[in-house]
C-alpha cells in the first residue's frame, strides 16, 4: 500500500525543502539534515509513523559530494504503509545528523552501530558509543575505502594474561565476500567460505 496522497502533500507543504526520491520499492523523500527531527516527528505525530523499523547509512565513496547519507525506514502500524526517509550529511570529513532517540528510543542502537561502522555523528544522542567493534578501533568497516579482507589491528583483549595482552586480527571481514556452494551437498560443505583464504594461510604458516 502507498503513502496516503494526504500526508506527502501536507509534508511538502509544511516543509518546502523536502522533496521526493526516486525509489523502486518504498515512497521516499529527501530532507535536509538539519530538519530530520522536525520531520519526522510530524510524520510520527500527525500520519502516525509510529515505528522505526530500521535507521542505516549509505557511503557513496571518496570524492562523492555528498559521501554519507543517512536513511530512516518508517512503518505506519495503524495505516500499514512504509515511507523512507535520507538526509544527506553536508560535511565529508566529520558527517553528522540529529539524533532522534527522543522520538523512537529504539533508534539509540541503530544510531551507534552507524556510528561504529560509518563514522557518522548523531549529535545530542544520550551515549553514542562503538557497539560492535572495541572502543579506539581506529576504523569504520562499512566504509568503501575499508578492504574486505580486513585490516591487521592490535586488538586488547582482556581476558588472555598481561604477557601476551594484544593480538593482531584482520577484522571485521577476514577474506571476504563469504560465498556457499550450490546444489545438493551435506550442511558441512554448505558452511560459507570466504573467496580470499590468504590471510588463514599466511598465519597457519609457521614463523
Amino acid at each position: 500500500m502507498s503513502v496516503p496522497a494526504d500526508a506527502t502533500t501536507a509534508l511538502r507543504e509544511k516543509f518546502p525543502q523536502v522533496s521526493p526520491r526516486a525509489s523502486l520499492d518504498h515512497p521516499a523523500v529527501n530532507v535536509p539534515a538539519a530538519d530530520v527531527v522536525a520531520v519526522l516527528k510530524y510524520l510520527r505525530d500527525e500520519f502516525a509513523f509510529d515505528l522505526l523499523t530500521d535507521l542505516t547509512a549509505i557511503d557513496w565513496a571518496e570524492g562523492a559530494t555528498p559521501q554519507f547519507t543517512v536513511v530512516y525506514h518508517l512503518l505506519s502500524t495503524t495505516r500499514h504503509v512504509y515511507l523512507r526517509v535520507a538526509a544527506d550529511c553536508t560535511d565529508n570529513v566529520a558527517p553528522a545528523v540529529p539524533s532522534v532517540v527522543e522520538l523512537w528510543p529504539g533508534a539509540n542502537w541503530h544510531e551507534r552501530e552507524a556510528f561504529d561502522m560509518f563514522g557518522i555523528q548523531f549529535t545530542g544522542h544520550p551515549d553514542l558509543r562503538r557497539i560492535l567493534m572495541w572502543d579506539g578501533y581506529p576504523y569504520h568497516p562499512l566504509r568503501k575505502e575499508f578492504p574486505l579482507a580486513g585490516i591487521e589491528t592490535v586488538l586488547p583483549d582482556a581476558e588472555i594474561s598481561e604477557e601476551t595482552k594484544t593480538k593482531v586480527i584482520a577484522a571485521p571481514m577476514v577474506g571476504g565476500p563469504f560465498v556457499a556452494s550450490s546444489g545438493e551437498m551435506s550442511m558441512t560443505e554448505a558452511e560459507p567460505a570466504a573467496k580470499d583464504e590468504s590471510w588463514s594461510e599466511r598465519r597457519e604458516k609457521p614463523e
